[in-house]
């Protein structure tokens, strides 16, 4: 048992002298990567009080800003774009954000400390026509860049796993079986 504790310590501070990457649960972020992940988190956590400011300061106010989503429908190319998708579709009655979580999430930032890319698991869930919808662990990456002391997200991308884009199998039928039957 202690060797196994001893090579785990070992495992971890190789991980920790190899620097560059951070990857915490929620809160335990600092300096820095806390300052990312806020930024990064602004533009799923604004909808819950339809705090528009948040998420239009959280993104590069210029064509730089990219966007890819799951569905073709929803990519989006500059800043006007994505001002003019978040009010059609976000700011009507008819949606109501519940809540998210981002889980495992992981920050690096670049050597000249001007870039950093995320990538975390997300679950959001809101009412769409009154009706429970949202995406849960959804893959989520993009990249942020600190323009004039601030950071600001300039590309992100939604995803699904594989697996969680196959229909799931039909149940065997057990209908007319007797136990031992096969």
């Amino acid at each position: 048992m202690v060797r196994i504790v001893l090579i785990l310590a070992v495992i971890g501070l190789f991980f920790t002298a190899l620097g560059g990457s951070a990857m915490a649960e929620e809160n335990e972020f600092t300096g820095e990567e806390a300052v990312i992940k806020q930024t990064f988190e602004a533009l799923i956590s604004w909808a819950l009080e339809k705090d528009t400011v948040l998420a239009l300061n959280s993104v590069a106010q210029d064509e730089d800003f990219f966007y890819f989503s799951p569905d073709n429908a929803s990519t989006i190319s500059g800043f006007e774009m994505f001002k003019k998708f978040m009010f059609e579709t976000f700011m009507g009655d008819n949606f109501k954000a519940l809540w998210y979580k981002t889980k495992e999430v992981g920050i690096n930032i670049s050597k000249s400390g001007d870039v950093a890319w995320y990538h975390c698991l997300l679950d959001d869930v809101g009412l769409w026509n009154g009706q429970e919808a949202g995406w849960h662990d959804v893959r989520w990456t993009g990249v942020l860049e600190k323009r004039d002391g601030k950071w600001v997200v300039v590309q992100m991308h939604f995803s699904f796993a594989l697996e969680q884009m196959r229909p799931k199998p039909a149940e065997e039928k057990t209908e007319g079986k007797t136990e031992g039957e096969g």
